[in-house]
């Protein structure tokens, strides 16, 4: 297998704080053809001859890009039909020209220009020959060519899903653009070439595919990884434990597997949940409070989602599904986000309930949400036991190293309520605490506005628990993997 580290493209490099960054992000679907022939070996040189002749057509004159939803066209002279950018002009221009459904443009060009709103291309070719009659890539268009050979011809076709992104400076001239785009686009088709060779057996050719993550603390850097399309995660070990150990990354936590991909806005798929609710609330309060929050991304689940009616009776379940979702979206587990019967069943299986518990409008504690999270996910929970709601008010310190450490939501029961909790903001001098909770009880729309703002994802003091009840947590740990 080739070196993982040539299959990866870094992006972020070189920007300084002076001027703000642009990103840029290209996508384009190139056919690629290819014989497959007697050996391997001969495949793979005929293969890089083939992305050299790809790299060729790309760096051509030919080759141009059109900045989605304007009229820009970026090409080998700069210009558009009806708008023109000259050579000199700060990338940051860009945002000028971009249009939307906004009625208002001037104010909508106002908002991507705070935002940053990735500056997105396609990529084309020019079909037509080049009037200067010169052939500009192997392949040569002046002249029609038939070759015609009787043997038995193998061939190999996939359509290459090139997606570079690439970061440059809001003054970049524009007229550099066009040279920096085909180098990107011509240095993915080579990791793109070294991907389909690293992972090919006999008569099996993988779609290599672009993966964009953005590492943490790294000042918002991203990496693209090619990864081999239907390869399982599992058979990736090797070249993920390779590219942590290059980029960094910690060795006991999934940084970089298919479900650790950047979501960009344009890449944003509407499930019906909403994803980390905790996020733009308001601070606690807490002075001199510090802040520890879950980490990564989850999704909210709370009664009657699902055209399901557990209300009164089933917080915990909901409460179990984000906990679920969390692992999911980190990258521990493909395992789907159980609902009411799945984690019914689980608990028979297991022999901690009788059959007849599954389809019941029974409760679940935390201690049944642990065993569930070890059958389906093989995810160990310590249990955190406090005798009256009052006691949790001195638990600020042990919530605090969870959250640092371990970074997962934790569910709480007591009494007959359960809740999720994502967070606290603690002094660690005085022993003020503050607790982020996430309700499952909530029974409304998906309205992240009302949400928020009726405290169903909020602040709550140490007076929120009942101090006659007592209290269990269940505080995932996370596995050990990558």
């Amino acid at each position: 297998m080739e070196n993982s580290g040539q299959m990866v493209m870094r992006t972020g490099d070189g920007i300084t704080d002076e001027n703000s960054p642009v990103m840029v992000r290209v996508r384009a679907s190139l056919p690629f053809l290819f014989e497959n022939l007697p050996t391997l070996d001969e495949t793979k040189v005929l293969i890089d001859k083939e992305i050299n002749i790809l790299q060729e057509k790309v760096m051509s004159t030919k080759t141009m890009f059109h900045i989605l939803n304007s009229k820009l066209l970026l090409k080998e002279t700069v210009n558009a039909e009806i708008i023109i950018l000259t050579d000199d002009s700060p990338c940051l221009k860009v945002y000028d020209h971009i249009e939307s459904g906004d009625d208002d443009f001037s104010l909508k060009r106002k908002k991507r220009h705070a935002a940053r709103e990735n500056i997105q291309m396609c990529m084309l070719f020019a079909m037509t020959p080049s009037t200067d009659g010169i052939c500009t890539y192997s392949t040569p268009t002046c002249v029609p060519l038939i070759h015609h050979e009787h043997r038995i011809y193998r061939q190999v076709s996939m359509d290459l899903p090139v997606d570079v992104i690439m970061v440059v400076s809001e003054m970049e001239p524009f007229g550099n653009l066009l040279e920096i785009l085909k180098k990107q686009v011509c240095k993915q088709l080579q990791l793109m070439g070294i991907c389909i060779k690293s992972h090919c057996q006999s008569d099996e050719f993988h779609v290599p595919v672009p993966h964009h993550f953005k590492l943490r603390d790294s000042g918002g850097q991203f990496v693209t990884v090619l990864y081999p399309y239907g390869i399982d995660e599992q058979l990736l070990i090797s070249v993920r434990e390779s590219l942590h150990t290059e980029l960094g990354l910690p060795t006991d936590r999934p940084c970089l597997k298919r479900a650790n991909v950047f979501k960009f806005p344009e890449d944003q798929t509407n499930d019906g949940y909403l994803t980390n609710t905790h996020i733009g609330i308001s601070a606690s309060g807490v002075s001199g409070g510090e802040l520890f929050v879950v980490q990564g991304t989850y999704t909210y689940h709370h009664y009657m989602q699902d055209r399901f009616n557990d209300d009164k009776w089933g917080c915990a379940y909901r409460s179990l599904q984000t906990l679920v979702s969390w692992f999911r979206h980190q990258g521990y587990t493909d395992h789907p986000v159980p609902s009411h019967s799945d984690i019914q069943q689980a608990l028979v299986d297991m022999g901690d309930k009788e059959a007849r518990f599954v389809g019941s409008r029974q409760w679940i504690g935390s201690t049944e949400v642990s065993y569930c999270l070890d059958h389906m996910l093989g995810v160990s929970s310590k249990i955190l036991f406090v005798n009256t709601g009052a006691e949790l008010g001195s638990k600020g310190r042990e919530l605090a190293m969870h959250f640092q450490h371990q970074g997962t939501p934790i569910m709480i029961g007591g009494g007959v309520l359960a809740h999720t909790i994502l967070g606290v903001d603690f002094n660690d001098v005085t022993g003020d605490l503050k607790f982020l909770i996430l309700d499952p009880h909530y029974t409304g729309a998906e309205d992240l506005k009302i949400i928020q703002d009726k405290g169903w994802c909020g602040w709550k003091g140490p007076d929120f628990w009942d101090k006659t009840a007592y209290y269990n947590l269940c505080m995932p740990q996370r596995p050990h993997m990558i």
